[in-house]
């Protein structure tokens, strides 16, 4: 099942790459502009025609950021001679949904004209612009990407200028064009899309401590069947409306920053510790969750509206703590309406929260047949027992978060596992009825088979922490614990005779900047600032590997410890390449001098993790972790990057692409 929703979460990246022998330039450009008798203060618009080879075509610039196809850019060298007046403006580019990006985007066939509106300044205006761009072949599906520098001195002056060609040094993925898009079908498309996102999403682990306390809330309900599906439906419309709501404003008004935010910021991860710790004591018997007097006396006055604040708390709770998780899996949307994408971002979020919530109201339907069966008083207690210890654990996660992002260091892994081995201990002591909790029925001391069972796999369970408390990769728990790099005493990974990474000539003879407290799995040994990388790279003569990581990504802990740690992949990683790991969620605050004003969503950057995060989305279009790219050493992309894929043989064959561009292969 796991495997299900790691398929799919790596559905909008491709890993085919195309490499070419001879240069071809299947793109000519002319420049002109509309008015040659121009005064300072005038506005004149600048246009790039682009003809096209016949079989050739080339991408636009205005389809949705987060696909795989190289979005054309202009890039203008500014001075005081003139001013951009708005942005650049494809003309007429035809569009097309694509099933291998899973989206649509818009290109050019045969001819191709873009639009720069500018404000001359003052005389003889030096106009210098920079494009970047993509052609791809109908017939082979081969794309070359290309560089091209303009001057449009001469333009303004006299007559229209050829612009030099210069190839790219990258390697994109390659694709055909099917057609012209239609509106509607790529609604549709886009809608199943999110609507599989949401079946994925509930296989990721911050989403499965909401059903023990889905299904104790709803076995707290009455015995009558019929009412308790009416509430259930209730809840599954509340997480719909809830999910579409908070999801398209956050989409329209806060962009994709903020569900980072709610996933590693202390503020709403403390919340959800200190939540799931109430919930986990009540079950345990310490006390009754209840709903206010005045809130219950103005309840009773309607029968038929009883409970319904309960209901929706329950759904917002999901909703606030799927953010941890489905994050990544809803970054794409939050993306796409951050360019004022306003229906695609609804019809996504519905179909996402549909998925999501239908699953959650059949949890909450079962415990109303639950509660029908004779005698579900003794047993029904033991349940809550037992998801009450679940829920200490479980909450544990949040506060883990907290304590990675800040580098608090009070919950490290052994301190974590000490915990989880100390309760799973407990709950199979509990099986054996070796503990007694206030609210437990009377027993005769007698273990029931089923009981046995339990106690046994439970025991089972802790026999195989123990061995993670001196750094046993554990890897079905990776996803839950701290990195290992937080362990003090690791036995699984002795330091590397002969200097380790340093001896292999993967890092600079100093201290890398932030090793202090950040740090690499597997021993590894690296760098955490892309200017370093840089200049390692350069004198190593070696790629980059980099990893947009995240000290509350759950997905990244996986694939360190499921793929990176196999022996083929650590090789290639400490032979051959200088390693980058960019947190996107640390709080370090850095120096005001090295604080800018992101280009993206005009807000100040302070941190370490906001400026990788702001890289992230400018440079590469995308907001998910983990997420990864092959570099060279002018920080130019090599190989199509690659995103959550537990396939150790991908990920080999994704790394050797990367060293044999480098070595031009």
């Amino acid at each position: 099942m796991k495997k299900l929703s790691i398929l799919f979460m790596i559905a909008l990246l491709g890993m085919v790459s195309t490499a070419f022998a001879d240069i071809q330039d299947p793109a000519q450009w002319s420049l002109s502009v509309n008015n040659k008798n121009y005064t300072v203060g005038d506005e004149v618009t600048l246009s790039f025609n682009a003809t096209i080879q016949n079989g050739w075509y080339l991408y636009s610039s205005d389809f949705d950021p987060e696909l795989g196809p190289m979005v054309t850019t202009f890039t203008f060298k500014p001075n005081d001679t003139y001013e951009l007046v708005g942005g650049i403006k494809p003309i007429n580019p035809k569009k097309h949904y694509d099933d291998l990006w899973e989206g649509e985007y818009t290109f050019f066939k045969q001819q191709g004209e873009f639009q720069q509106k500018v404000k001359i300044l003052k005389t003889n205006p030096q106009i210098a612009v920079t494009i970047e761009y993509q052609t791809c072949s109908d017939e082979s599906g081969q794309c070359i990407p290309f560089d091209k520098d303009f001057d449009f001195n001469e333009v303004l002056g006299s007559k229209a200028q050829v612009a030099k060609t210069t190839p790219a040094k990258r390697e994109k993925v390659s694709t055909k064009v099917a057609g012209e898009g239609d509106e509607n079908t790529t609604l549709w498309g886009f809608a199943v899309l999110a609507f599989l996102a949401g079946l994925a999403a509930l296989l990721t682990p911050c989403v499965f401590p909401m059903i023990p306390m889905t299904v104790t809330f709803f076995t707290k309900g009455g015995s009558d069947r019929s009412n308790g599906i009416k509430k259930a439906l209730l809840y599954g419309f509340s997480i719909i409306a809830i999910y579409t709501l908070a999801g398209t404003v956050v989409a329209v008004f806060m962009g994709p920053e903020f569900a980072n935010f709610l996933a590693t910021h202390w503020a709403p991860n403390l919340f959800f510790f200190v939540v799931f710790v109430i919930f986990a004591l009540s079950f345990l018997g310490l006390f009754e969750i209840v709903m206010p007097s005045w809130l219950v006396n103005k309840s009773t006055e309607n029968e038929d509206k009883g409970g319904l604040a309960g209901i929706f708390f329950m759904a917002f709770t999901l909703v606030l703590v799927s953010f941890s998780c489905t994050g990544p899996i809803v970054g794409s949307i939050l993306v796409a309406s951050a360019g004022g994408a306003i229906l695609k971002p609804i019809v996504g979020m519905f179909a996402f929260s549909l998925a999501f919530a239908i699953p959650f109201t059949l949890f909450a339907i079962f415990p109303s047949w639950l509660n029908g069966l004779p005698k579900s008083g003794g047993w029904l207690n033991n349940v809550k027992v037992v998801l009450g210890f679940l829920e200490l654990a479980l909450g544990l996660k949040f506060l883990s978060i907290v304590d990675q992002t800040y580098h608090l260091g009070i919950l490290d892994r052994e301190v974590y596992l000490a915990f989880w081995i100390v309760i799973f201990f407990m709950i199979g002591l509990y099986f054996l009825g070796k503990i007694s909790l206030p609210h437990d029925s009377p027993t005769d001391g007698k273990v029931s088979v089923p009981k046995m069972v339990l106690a046994i796999l439970t025991f089972t369970f802790v026999v195989y922490m123990i061995p993670g408390m001196w750094g046993a990769p554990l890897k079905p728990l990776a996803g839950y614990l701290p990195p290992r790099t937080t362990q003090d005493f690791n036995l699984d990974e002795p330091m590397i005779v002969g200097g380790g990474n340093a001896a292999m000539g993967n890092v600079l003879d100093r201290p890398a900047k932030y090793s202090e407290f950040l740090h690499l799995p597997h021993n590894l040994k690296g760098y955490f600032d892309m200017d370093e990388a840089l200049e390692a790279s350069k004198k190593l003569n070696k790629p980059i590997f980099v990893d947009f990581t995240g000290h509350g990504c759950v997905n990244c802990r996986e694939m360190e410890e499921r793929v990176w740690s196999d022996p083929k992949v650590l090789e290639i990683l400490r032979r051959d390449y200088v390693i980058l790991a960019l947190y996107v969620d640390d709080k370090t605050e850095l120096p005001e001098a090295d604080w800018y004003t992101s280009t993206y969503d005009n807000k100040v950057k302070k941190t370490i993790g906001k400026q990788n995060a702001d890289l992230q989305i400018r440079k590469y279009n995308n907001n998910a972790q983990p997420f990864y790219l092959l570099l060279d050493s002018d920080g130019e992309l090599m190989v199509q990057p690659k995103a959550y894929d537990l396939n150790v043989n991908n990920f080999v064959e994704f790394l050797q692409k990367g060293v044999d561009a480098y070595n031009g292969q």
